[in-house]
């Protein structure tokens, strides 16, 4: 499939099957987000995958998963990102959501639906998991096998900013 297809196929899905996602899957997406570039290829990013019901249940307690039986909370290792030294812009969150972004690709080049979401307790879910002070929750990714009808991959045509407004050759 040509990678304009997929990104264009890809969608926020918000209802899943209640079939479980294969490790061997959760594997193949965890291994786009290993691949993913980082800033100096510092790699400050350190995935936490709820595949289990009580691992899930964990997840759900600090966020909306909308039913999705498989996470990855995407967590940030500040101290180790690279450090822009100008301005001490740290790159951390930006090598998380790279990261998340080859994950979410791989898991609809697999048949997975999947969600980013950012809206969640950061402290309850640091609680839940026992996340160590040194990582920073960024994201999750919700997973499964998706029970909304596919999205139309000509929707963008509709909601996005055209190129010619998004983009200026100069």
């Amino acid at each position: 499939m040509e990678f304009l297809d997929l990104a264009k196929r890809r969608a926020s899905v918000r209802a899943y099957q209640k079939r479980s996602v294969e490790r061997a899957v959760l594997e193949q997406v965890l291994e786009a987000g290993r691949i993913a570039p980082t800033a100096c290829n510092r790699q400050p990013v350190h995935l936490l995958v709820a595949h289990t019901p009580e691992s899930v249940a964990k997840v759900c307690s600090a966020a909306n998963l909308y039913g999705a039986t498989a996470a990855i909370v995407v967590c940030a290792a500040r101290a180790q990102a690279w450090v822009r030294s100008y301005d001490g812009f740290n790159a951390a969150e930006t090598d998380a959501a790279i990261v998340t972004d080859h994950m979410m690709l791989q898991a609809e080049a697999l048949g997975l639906g999947s969600v980013w979401l950012c809206y969640f307790d950061p402290d309850k879910l640091r609680r839940e998991l026992q996340i160590p002070d040194e990582l920073e929750p960024v994201n999750i990714l919700a997973l499964g096998y998706s029970a909304q009808e596919a999205a139309d991959p000509e929707r963008h045509k509709n909601l996005r900013v055209p190129l010619e407004q998004l983009a200026e050759f100069i």
